[in-house]
């Protein structure tokens, strides 16, 4: 089969080319083949019943099998992971015949340290198994939040892991895609090898072809690259590659395409770890070398026999370095209910409950859209433009010229702007985000929704390579003329500098001194965003995207934007949000790092609000999110996100009156945010102030009735007064509102 890309002749059974790795034309399937999967893409939802008795909780994620949820068994009441094979891989009946094969062996394995798989079912022709569901994170995502390992951290997940292997081997299992993101380290820092159910019996003969390459090329073995047959020493290769990284820090090899990847595995030696890092112990890295040697009867031969290798190392080492840290609990996707409501007895468990609450509905602390707050300052909405230049191919501008003029004026500290995310929910509730036009009617509401006095209206217009910008400023709740501008350029390139000029233009507009407007921060657009038109229409299309909640197509017009300029700081900001959202912990992190590292090409505004997101994810940095938040608002009085967030802050640590003292100011601003409510209510609950949450709580519920979390957060407040018949009313109302499960659960704890 040819390479589109290449052009090299592969064999007509490869799905990637093996020159470039381009993936190739996938096979021709038949009618009833795509009916299947069609039908498989269907997504399960919360709330949800799959196969007639599994309750679904939430995804936890997704890779080249499938999906995995975790579900509720109603029949067992017990909680389970359940992987949904994926329709490409399910419509093959030879491999769905293997599953069933494999999984028969992986079920014979009973340890501490795997997983123990369940059943292989099929339901109306969706193909799914289930598992243990284990309490806690990845591997690689310790490894992602962490960094580097202690040695001592290091060695006691390998030797965990290295046991579970043992057992595994003793029965003819050899596991052949083991890597980080397949150990889970449950909330007590112990190791669980995951998939167990795809790796191929030794014993059983036939299963799997010879020369058919599975395995992650970057854990993958040099026999697994070259297809050739395997045992037990290539695990152990697999897991030489994790204790490399997690002392490393990196993996040993690395490179643009996982052909290319994989064949360092077979052809080159790697660097020595110490080199890397210079605190690994000899001892250590020497083992890792021979657990990396190519040749595999270099290896250690067994897992017993890199078992006893590892517990004449650890001897060397303090105790007290090899513990892993137990999780924390926090407010996250991973809390549930672990408790029984009346046995609560201090405020300090209502947190556990309230985070229960918390991730069904929505995830308080961090602010993600800005609330303004009563001040003195005009306020300004920038509406989409209209494009008079009868040239659809520029209607991107539309949205991009609105996007820069917030941008620019948002630097302001006289000025308050209405944020871009603002202004598209108003006109998406007012079904406007579509019109060219404006009627009067329409930014006189959206004046009033955004609470902003003036409304500033604009075209622009080309004469072969002229453009020009014409804008209108009118009061908001009248439509009276307040002024008129226009600007004029040299071809889109020229766009930023009309912005700056408009910038300073509007400005003159507003009661503001001549000093005011001199001194003001003013940054040049196109340095705190990108000053290539290009960029910033895949930018400005991603926006649109991700605000629309399409994640994925929003994350590959970021890629777009920053592959035409690397240094557009804001779209990896705009990017790792989005893989935040689809829950990509690795590749959030990655381009979060990637807008910090690029955070003096922001405005001062932005590069505050990225510091402290950063910081704000370590509690070994925690000062520094202050000092950053801290640093906004010097700028920024009035800031409610900066405002909100400090308030989060101090949560985390605890320091409870003065989250408090932060949330009380945005108490007066109403609408208040939904997220001031929650944590108000929240602290004054924790600190056993239970009359003053309940008075929090009837101002919530009158400004929001439908909320199904406030209702949830009502249920305990009752439960914690033992006021139970009460906190049943409420549940029931939760559980009329929402389909997730958290309602569900707390009414069986009521009862219980």
């Amino acid at each position: 089969m040819e390479c589109p890309k290449c052009q090299f002749e592969n064999p007509k059974d490869m799905s990637f080319c093996v020159k470039c790795g381009t993936q190739l034309a996938l096979k021709e399937v038949s009618l009833t083949e795509t009916k299947t999967l069609l039908k498989h893409r269907q997504e399960l939802t919360t709330g949800s019943t799959f196969a007639g008795r599994y309750q679904v909780v939430e995804e936890m994620g997704r890779g080249g099998m499938g999906r995995v949820y975790k579900v509720i068994d109603t029949k067992l009441e017990e909680e389970l992971a359940l992987k949904i094979i994926h329709p490409e891989i399910a419509v093959d009946e030879k491999i769905i015949k293997r599953f069933g094969n494999e999984l028969k062996m992986a079920r014979k394995i009973s340890h501490k340290n795997v997983c123990r798989m369940y059943h292989f079912e099929e339901d109306e022709g969706i193909h799914y198994l289930t598992m243990e569901f284990i309490r806690g994170e990845s591997l690689k995502d310790m490894i992602g939040m962490m960094g580097q390992l202690s040695p001592g951290q290091a060695l006691s997940v390998v030797k965990q892991v290295c046991e579970g292997l043992a057992e595994a081997h003793k029965l003819g299992v050899v596991h052949r895609d083991l890597k980080p993101s397949n150990i889970m380290i449950d909330r007590e820092g112990n190791a669980r090898i995951m998939d167990f159910g795809i790796a191929r019996s030794l014993k059983a003969k036939g299963i799997t072809r010879t020369g058919t390459m599975i395995g992650t090329p970057e854990y993958m073995s040099p026999e697994q690259v070259e297809g050739l047959e395997t045992d037990q020493r290539s695990d152990l290769y697999s897991l030489g590659v994790i204790l490399y990284e997690m002392v490393a820090g990196r993996i040993p090899f690395d490179g643009e395409t996982p052909f290319s990847i994989a064949l360092k595995h077979k052809s080159e030696k790697p660097q020595d770890p110490r080199e890397i890092n210079p605190q690994i112990p000899e001892n250590i890295s020497r083992m890792i070398m021979r657990c990396l040697e190519k040749d595999r009867e270099k290896r250690y031969q067994t897992a017993g026999e890199l078992l006893s290798e590892l517990n004449k190392i650890e001897e060397g080492i303090p105790t007290e370095e090899r513990v892993i840290p137990k999780r924390k609990p926090t407010i996250s996707r991973e809390i549930t209910v672990t408790f029984n409501l009346k046995k609560i007895l201090i405020p300090a468990l209502v947190v556990v409950a309230l985070a229960v609450i918390a991730v069904l509905v929505f995830q308080p602390w961090r602010s993600r859209e800005v609330v303004p707050i009563p001040s003195d300052k005009p306020t300004l909405a920038v509406m989409y433009f209209k494009n008079n230049t009868g040239d659809d191919r520029l209607d991107h501008w539309r949205s991009a010229l609105s996007d820069l003029l917030i941008t620019d004026l948002s630097q302001s500290r006289h000025i308050k702007i209405l944020s871009a995310e603002r202004l598209f929910n108003i006109l998406h509730q007012l079904d406007q985000l579509g019109a060219s036009t404006y009627s009067s009617d329409v930014l006189k509401e959206v004046a009033a929704l955004g609470r902003v006095e003036s409304v500033l209206v604009g075209n622009y217009t080309r004469a072969d390579d002229v453009f020009r910008i014409n804008v209108t400023l009118q009061e908001g709740s009248s439509g009276e003329l307040i002024g008129s501008e226009s600007v004029e350029g040299h071809g889109e390139k020229d766009f930023y500098a009309m912005v700056d000029e408009l910038t300073r233009k509007i400005k003159t507009n507003f009661e503001l001194s001549e000093n005011q407007i001199a001194t003001d921060i003013d940054k040049e657009v196109g340095k705190i965003t990108t000053d290539s038109p290009e960029a910033y229409k895949h930018y400005s299309q991603g926006r649109t995207f991700h605000l629309n909640g399409d994640y994925p197509r929003s994350i590959e017009s970021m890629l777009k934007a920053t592959e035409v300029d690397p240094e557009f700081a804001m779209a990896y900001r705009s990017m790792a949000s989005a893989y935040g959202n689809i829950g990509w912990s690795g590749p959030r992190k990655n381009a979060r790092q990637k807008a910090f590292e690029l955070r003096d090409r922001v405005s001062d505004r932005e590069r505050f609000l990225i510091e402290g997101d950063y910081y704000w994810t370590s509690e070994k940095t925690l000062d520094k999110a202050i000092e950053a938040y801290s640093g906004l608002l010097e700028l920024y009085p009035d800031e409610s996100i900066a405002i909100t967030n400090l308030g989060g802050v101090y949560g985390d640590l605890e320091e409870w009156d003065r989250s408090l003292e932060l949330h009380r100011m945005l108490l007066h601003n109403k609408p208040v945010n939904f997220i001031v409510y929650w944590n108000v209510i929240e602290m004054y609950m924790v600190k056993g102030m239970y009359d003053i949450a309940r008075q929090v709580m009837m101002s919530a519920l009158n400004d929001y009735p439908d909320n199904a979390g406030f209702y949830a957060q009502l249920t305990l407040l009752h439960a914690c007064q033992g006021e139970y018949d009460s906190a049943l009313d409420e549940v029931e109302k939760a559980i009329s509102l929402s389909r997730d499960i958290g309602p569900f659960a707390l009414k069986g704890d009521i009862l219980n």
